[in-house]
C-alpha cells in the first residue's frame, strides 16, 4: 500500500498536478481519507522525501520540492547550450 501511495504521488508531481510548493495533506488526514494506517502514509512521504520530491516544513507540513518533468528538461537544455557555447 505504501508503494501505491508513493507511486501515485510521484506521478502527480511529475505530471505537474502537484506544483512545487504545494502542501500535501497531513499524514493523519490522508490516512483517514484512504482508510489506511497512518504509518503507511508516513512511509510513502518519507520515501518521497528521500527521493528529493518532498520537503518537510516542520509543523506546517510537507510540500512538493520539485516540479514536473518540464523543469528538469529545461535544466538539461540550458546545460547543453552552455557546453556548445564553450566548444566554439
Amino acid at each position: 500500500m505504501t508503494r501505491q501511495i508513493r507511486e501515485q504521488l510521484n506521478s502527480m508531481i511529475d505530471a505537474g498536478a502537484l506544483a512545487a510548493g504545494t502542501f500535501l495533506p497531513s499524514e493523519r488526514e490522508l490516512a483517514n481519507t484512504l482508510k489506511v494506517a497512518r504509518n503507511v502514509v508516513r512511509g510513502a512521504y518519507e520515501q518521497l522525501m528521500s527521493a528529493g520530491k518532498l520537503r518537510s516544513e516542520g509543523r506546517k507540513g510537507r510540500t512538493v520540492k520539485t516540479g514536473g518533468s518540464k523543469r528538469r528538461a529545461t535544466k538539461k537544455s540550458t546545460a547543453s547550450k552552455s557546453s556548445k557555447a564553450r566548444k566554439k
